[in-house]
């Protein structure tokens, strides 16, 4: 195991995002296409939260509704992402270390951080990642 070798190795590159202004449905669309579970919400190049696929659960009183026609759709459309997302997301930059990484996923209560390179988003970094990065080293 290398002791610096940089998140870059390990993130995952081609990162799909919102804007602040989209829709929910649109982010649970991504979520859903690309088969992913954590979407962060840019304005402009800036990183103003993250919404994940447990966020978009939580809405379980959707469930209360879901043999009524239309009303996902209802319930989606008065729903906005600012709403449901975390504002302010903790960030790792793209040449940190594995380490430096693993050690912010072991204290904290999330289980996905952003990537910036030069004030730009690079990528993400997953608990995901970094099990699987672990279990290539045995």
């Amino acid at each position: 195991m290398k002791k610096r070798e940089p998140i870059s190795h390990i993130m995952t590159k081609n990162v799909h995002y919102v804007l602040q202004n989209d829709t929910l449905n649109h982010a649970v669309q991504i979520i859903k296409k690309e088969n992913i579970h954590h979407l962060p919400v840019m304005k402009g190049n800036e990183i103003v939260g993250i919404i994940s696929s447990t966020d978009v659960s939580k809405l379980s009183f959707m469930n209360l509704y879901e043999h009524q026609e239309g009303s996902e759709a209802a319930i989606m459309s008065t729903i906005t992402i600012e709403q449901i997302m975390t504002a302010q997301p903790a960030v790792v930059n793209s040449d940190d270390s594995i380490k430096d990484v693993a050690e912010i996923f072991a204290s904290a209560n999330f289980h996905a951080l952003p990537v910036m390179e030069n004030k730009q988003l690079t990528g993400i970094v997953t608990s995901t990642d970094m099990i699987k990065y672990l279990l290539e080293q045995y």
